[in-house]
């Protein structure tokens, strides 16, 4: 099971060659800067005062190369780096992509916005990781450097420095619990204002239909202001602890240089020294308030990392199954309870085109769920077998390839029409007018070229009948489809019914529907009641016959 810790753990190791490779030159960089206030303080004592031109050269000389060092080694060490953190990134991206579409399912409390927000904040906090590290072992290297030349210097400067320091980055990290706590706190709300959102604009269509438009933006201005007030809390508490920490190392490099002029007053350093030793607690600034805000950083990373391990430690919704269907490829339900459904009884054969009239909209919506693989087998009793095979005994990717599945509420994606219907781009030109023409999306391939995001430009009838077009562009032996003419028209529905007959022909269809022109040009027609199969017959025989039928069906 990955854990938060083990995620980073991860990272790092991944990634090692590159990181070891840029915290090396970037700890030789930061060598290089504390050197450069001791060459000045040289130099000071070795040509400026005794007045020596050709050592002076010399000196500018030696201080234009080590320039020349440390920006070398910060300009290859930070393209080292920034390669690990942008292919660390990509990596979990990649990783949690594959675990999120993974075709088995995964079972998780998070919300499709919350899924986006790991795989994409979370996973690029968790690289910034490979940023950490260099930085603090840079600080490290020019603390400890610092600190040994001042006790060269005087030993009272260097104890100072060696003390002192981590004096004071032990009080600062009474803090970091907090900070963590808050920056969680902080990411989980941000998780789920961005799944909400999500969730609005997926269904804006039907809020304005319902005029819920004020209700849901309430909805999301609580969340989002419950994100903001998180956040606020969480930059409050970093920011006080910066400036703590910054107040801090501060204060230590000025008493250091304090007591460096004191020490040049009276005679224990020379000039040179007292213009090095102040230039040390200077550089000392930055690296000693790097090391203090560090761990607020790495509470940010530790809990993207948390939420990331989530996400991958999730278990698989549907076993992994290894066997194939046999012949002949009847679908067969047998004393199925799940959700509404109370030991329902269905049998289709090889080659019938069989209409499911379903009462209650739970019903469809419990046998869908179990057919298209979204309930494991122990969340229902009884059996679904595909050829004779239990469902969740078959190898997936042959489950898949057999049995196409197509909900009410599909998805369209942003690209081209022709990119929807066919992503792979192997069906010949034939095949592909068929099926559109059997969905009588024809003219809606005429009209439009390019599809938005969830197909939000076209209309509801526009998006089922091209989500139609795909599923019988697949040609699946077994396809079930639930509801997939209720956004057109009575003619258009006609001829629906009609191409889709005509093109299943010979194939296993099974239709969850209330249309009476799917029903008409089926073999034969089921009724589900209260979670059971109640009748069966011809659309006709059952029009004719029952009136609850009637009043259901017919319009």
């Amino acid at each position: 099971m990955p854990t938060g810790p083990g995620i980073l753990r991860t990272a790092l190791r991944r990634n090692r060659r590159r990181l070891g490779a840029g915290t090396l030159l970037i700890c030789a960089h930061q060598l290089c800067e504390a050197a450069v206030p001791i060459l000045i303080g040289v130099g000071i004592d070795r040509a400026v005062a005794p007045g020596d031109s050709v050592a002076l050269v010399v000196w500018v000389a030696a201080l234009g190369l080590l320039f020349t060092l440390l920006t070398m080694a910060y300009r290859f060490g930070a393209r080292q780096l920034m390669q690990a953190i942008a292919d660390e990134a990509y990596v979990l991206r990649d990783e949690l992509a594959a675990k999120i579409l993974d075709p088995r399912g995964i079972r998780t409390e998070l919300r499709a916005g919350e899924l986006l927000t790991v795989a994409s904040t979370d996973a690029d906090n968790v690289s910034y990781l490979l940023d950490y590290v260099p930085r603090i072992a840079g600080a490290l290297t020019a603390t400890v450097v610092s600190g040994v030349v001042l006790v060269a210097v005087d030993w009272r400067l260097g104890v100072a420095v060696l003390v002192g320091t981590p004096v004071v980055l032990a009080g600062l990290q009474f803090a970091a619990p907090r900070i963590a706590r808050r920056v969680e706190a902080q990411q989980e709300l941000a998780g789920r204002a961005a799944a909400l959102a999500t969730d609005l604009v997926t269904g804006i269509r039907p809020l304005k239909g319902v005029g819920a438009e004020r209700a849901a933006a309430r909805r999301y201005r609580s969340v989002s202001q419950a994100s903001l007030h998180a956040s606020l809390r969480a930059a409050r508490t970093q920011g006080t602890y910066l400036a703590a920490s910054t107040a801090a190392s501060g204060l230590l490099a000025c008493g250091v240089a304090v007591l460096a002029g004191w020490f040049a007053l009276t005679g224990r350093i020379t000039v040179g020294e007292l213009i090095a030793v102040i230039g040390l607690a200077q550089f000392l600034m930055e690296p000693l308030g790097l090391l203090a805000i560090i761990p607020s950083w790495v509470a940010e990373a530790r809990g993207s990392a948390e939420r990331v391990a989530l996400v991958l430690g999730a278990e698989p919704v549907l076993p992994a199954g290894a066997t194939r269907t046999g012949r002949p490829l009847n679908l067969e339900i047998d004393a199925l309870r799940h959700g509404s459904l109370d030991g329902l009884d269905l049998t289709i054969k090889h080659g019938e085109f069989v209409g499911v009239a379903v009462y209650r909209p739970g019903d469809a919506d419990a046998l869908m769920q179990v057919l298209a693989g979204r309930a494991a087998p122990g969340e229902y009793d009884g059996q679904v077998r595909l050829g004779g095979v239990p469902l969740h005994d078959l190898d997936l990717a042959h489950a898949r390839t057999t049995l196409l599945v197509e909900p009410h509420n599909t998805d369209l994606f942003a690209g081209t029409v022709a990119g929807n219907l066919d992503p792979g781009s192997v069906a010949d030109d034939d095949a592909l007018d068929a099926a559109v023409r059997a969905a009588a999306a024809d003219e809606v391939v005429a009209a439009h070229h390019a599809v938005d995001e969830r197909g939000v430009g076209l209309s509801g009838g526009q998006r089922q009948r091209l989500a139609l077009a795909r599923a019988l562009l697949a040609r699946p032996p077994v396809l079930v489809l639930h509801d997939p003419t209720t956004a057109v028209d009575a003619v258009t529905e006609q001829s629906i019914a009609r191409g889709v007959r005509a093109l299943r022909s010979g194939l296993t269809t099974l239709v969850v529907t209330s249309s009476p022109a799917l029903l008409a040009v089926a073999d034969r027609v089921v009724v589900v009641d209260a979670g059971q199969a109640t009748a069966e017959g011809t659309h006709e025989t059952l029009g004719a016959a029952d009136a609850t039928y009637r009043a259901a069906v017919l319009r």
